[in-house]
């Protein structure tokens, strides 16, 4: 009687072992599609979801640091036709984006359009020191004048320079070079970035994911277009992807992240380059490839972006873009230090120290909600001057110079109350739910195995037992 009792005991076990494995195995399909509608729903960009409340607001702190470019021979370019020697000078920090998006409108399509503003704070203690710092840098309307003006038209560049008393190379402040100076010879404000404070990027109009989530984000038209109409080309002209703040949920570090940035009026694409642990949270690092400034001879998708065949060796030249055709001014955006770019980009200007770690772009993605952690975005700003048989500054100027002016590094990188805050909603509830799932997986195949075992072991012992 005692052998039956136990008998049944272990048969009860298997049958609870068998269900505790089978319920496991099944809150894994079910758990995963639990996770999916939750996050789903919170990445959506309308009131009242997690997407959202980031969204609308400023956001984690945003910091631009700029390195200028000092001149160390100037006299020398001029009156020898040296190749100019620069030292980089910074960084000099600002606080941007701090303000919230404005004239957020919600339209039936499942879009929603808003316009970024934008602001600039001077942070003294992240900065090398005060913006009144004086840099010796490229005279912006002289090589402004020579990249808008034919050659044809180089006497009066001629007379605009000796009229204002003006040179190659200009004494200024790094507050006058970023944001803005009075200039005679051109008798406007000149600058790297005027201007700024007070501006608005957009109106942006993207998709909330409502009807799509894997929309989500994606920019259906900037500044009322589809296309951003700089470039003369379709391709080149398309508006793709997000604006780098957030992608769909779920993403698979197989497949590129696109976006659009409007400062060089075109879309680009992030590859996956690894796995990173950011305060505790598993982000995907995104990196823009080589591919994105190659010469149109390495990747004929560029071949759109190359506007002038003179300055560019027949487009040979790679690691610079030449935006002149977007509404920037005569400018040239590059990596800094050029990297990625053609050998004599740094032969034609010494001092150049290019390093991939250090001047790199990068995203940090959250792979489950596709939110961007943290991001460091970094870009160069160039001009471009000449030899001239009239403008007497530049006539012992042997080639075309790319030069630098400044290199900026925008970064954020997530707080810590937002980093707990994320860990606490949204990892720790699937790691619960993983934790539950091989528990009761485990737990049911143990107990499944072990009481298969007995009750074989018994049932055979109970059998010897008859013979006896």
């Amino acid at each position: 009687m005692g052998c039956c009792n136990r008998q049944y005991g272990l048969i009860a076990g298997i049958v609870v072992g068998a269900v505790l494995a089978v319920l496991g195995g099944v809150l894994i399909p079910v758990g995963k599609n639990i996770i999916e509608g939750t996050v789903e729903k919170e990445s959506v960009i309308e009131n009242g979801t997690t997407a959202y409340e980031n969204w609308a607001a400023a956001g984690a702190l945003v910091y631009r640091q700029f390195w200028l470019y000092d001149v160390q021979n100037p006299l020398e370019v001029l009156q020898n036709g040296s190749k100019p020697v620069v030292l980089e000078k910074g960084p000099y920090t600002y606080r941007t984006r701090y303000l919230a998006k404005e004239n957020i409108t919600h339209h039936s399509n499942h879009t929603v359009s808003f316009l970024l503003p934008a602001g600039a704070i001077f942070e003294r203690s992240k900065s090398v020191g005060p913006e009144e710092d004086s840099v010796t840098s490229l005279n912006l309307a002289v090589a402004g004048a020579y990249s808008l003006f034919p050659k044809i038209m180089h006497f009066l560049v001629e007379s605009l320079i000796k009229k204002s008393n003006a040179s190659l190379f200009q004494h200024r402040t790094v507050g006058e070079l970023l944001w803005g100076y009075p200039d005679t010879m051109l008798n406007r404000t000149m600058g790297f970035f005027v201007p700024y404070n007070g501006t608005y990027d957009g109106y942006y109009n993207v998709h909330t994911g409502k009807d799509d989530i894997s929309k989500v984000g994606i920019i259906d038209r900037w500044r009322g277009e589809r296309t951003v109409n700089a470039w003369d080309n379709r391709y080149c002209d398309m508006i793709n992807g997000t604006d780098a703040s957030s992608f769909a949920p779920f993403v698979n570090k197989k497949k590129p992240l696109y976006f659009f940035t409007s400062e060089i009026c075109r879309s680009v694409s992030a590859v996956y380059e690894d796995t990173m642990d950011l305060k505790g949270i598993k982000v995907y690092r995104f990196t823009l490839p080589p591919s994105t400034l190659a010469s149109p001879k390495v990747n004929p998708d560029n071949q759109c972006f190359c506007k002038d065949k003179l300055v560019t060796n027949d487009c040979t030249m790679a690691g610079v873009l030449d935006i002149r055709s977007c509404p920037r001014g005569p400018v040239y955006i590059s990596l800094p230090h050029f990297v990625h770019g053609s050998p004599d980009l740094t032969e034609n200007v010494l001092g150049l120290n290019p390093s991939v770690e250090h001047h790199s772009t990068y995203l940090d993605v959250e792979p489950t909600t596709g939110f961007t952690l943290g991001f460091a975005k970094r870009l160069q700003v160039n001009m471009m001057y000449g030899p001239s048989r009239v403008i007497t500054v530049l006539k012992k100027v042997k080639d075309y110079t790319i030069f630098p002016l400044v290199w900026m590094n925008e970064t954020a990188v997530l707080d810590d109350e937002t980093a707990e805050r994320i860990k606490e909603e949204l990892m720790s509830r699937i790691g619960l739910l993983k934790k539950i799932q091989n528990g009761l997986l485990g737990v049911g195949v143990i107990t499944f195995t072990i009481c298969l075992i007995s009750y074989c072991v018994v049932r055979k012992c109970g059998d010897q037992n008859k013979l006896v």
